[in-house]
């Protein structure tokens, strides 16, 4: 039952003084009935799979079978190469969301985390702090039994399916386990792990999936590389000793109730929002024919 609510696990955590990664792997490991060196090994996996796609991403020819989408995480790597607005930090972390999600609309092998269309939030987030912090790759992948556990929560609460309950689902769920790896991988407390996740999903409520001819291309890769940005500044608030006054268990409630009224169209349809306007139809028009 750990997995009931973020409180359960902050508890855990707090209670035991050690990193919510450490309560969750124990926690697998006796839900699967195997040591904890074989579910840490698959979590690694699934890690280097992530930094493959990040790699694969940057291809300057990328493109997708419909040809709406590529091609663009090549220039916001070339863009950090100056540092651009935001710094070469930010800029990596953006382009590698943007390159995994563009490598997955180009049917690439992906870590669906928590969802194919929302893959490129939490493995840029870590890869991209693992790599500017020069941090160990085993607490790289410790991370992502932590971002692992909210998303857990969230679909046990919620959900994190963009025909259930929009992309308030998928990309703000991502974001907000996003923003709970990115904590502790900077030695935030589990507390603060909670905050994260709390600041950034409360920042898209109501976020509609609308995808452009029913493909997880436009807007879903640049969404990516928003919801990227938000777990940032949802980690950096949080770890800066700044709270939601909505607990976190109470804003995933809150994200249940509202994908709940959603419009159909709203919850990934591809028949409203941004796929209903002129241009959405004739890309449509363009891809399929008709």
């Amino acid at each position: 039952m750990i997995y009931d609510s973020v409180s359960n696990i902050v508890s855990l955590a707090e209670n035991s003084h050690r990193p919510i990664s450490a309560i969750v792997l124990e926690s697998q490991a006796e839900e699967m009935q195997s040591s904890v060196e074989e579910v840490f090994a698959k979590m690694e996996v699934n890690y280097k799979v992530m930094k493959e796609a990040s790699e694969a991403g940057r291809d300057e020819k990328l493109r997708s079978a419909s040809g709406l989408v590529g091609g663009d995480a090549f220039r916001l790597f070339r863009r950090s190469e100056s540092g651009g607005l935001v710094g070469s930090f930010l800029l990596k972390a953006m382009a590698r969301s943007m390159g995994i999600s563009e490598y997955n609309s180009s049917m690439g092998k992906i870590v669906a985390a928590p969802t194919a269309g929302s893959c490129g939030i939490l493995p840029s987030a870590v890869i991209t702090v693992a790599e500017e912090f020069a941090l160990d790759e085993r607490k790289a992948v410790m991370s992502l039994f932590t971002a692992g556990a909210f998303g857990l929560v969230i679909a046990k609460n919620a959900s994190i399916s963009g025909a259930e309950g929009g992309c308030q689902a998928e990309c703000g769920s991502a974001s907000a386990m996003a923003a709970a790896a990115i904590v502790e991988l900077m030695d935030g407390s589990p507390h603060q792990c909670g905050e994260a996740c709390a600041i950034a999903l409360k920042s898209v409520l109501g976020l509609v999936c609308d995808p452009v001819a029913g493909l997880v291309e436009i807007p879903c890769v640049k969404r990516n590389v928003s919801g990227l940005t938000l777990a940032f500044t949802a980690a950096e608030m949080a770890l800066a000793g700044i709270e939601s006054r909505i607990p976190p268990d109470e804003v995933i409630l809150a994200m249940d109730r509202i994908g709940a009224v959603l419009p159909d169209s709203l919850r990934e349809r591809g028949t409203g929002g941004l796929a209903a306007t002129p241009t959405g139809i004739r890309l449509k028009r363009e891809v399929f024919g008709g």
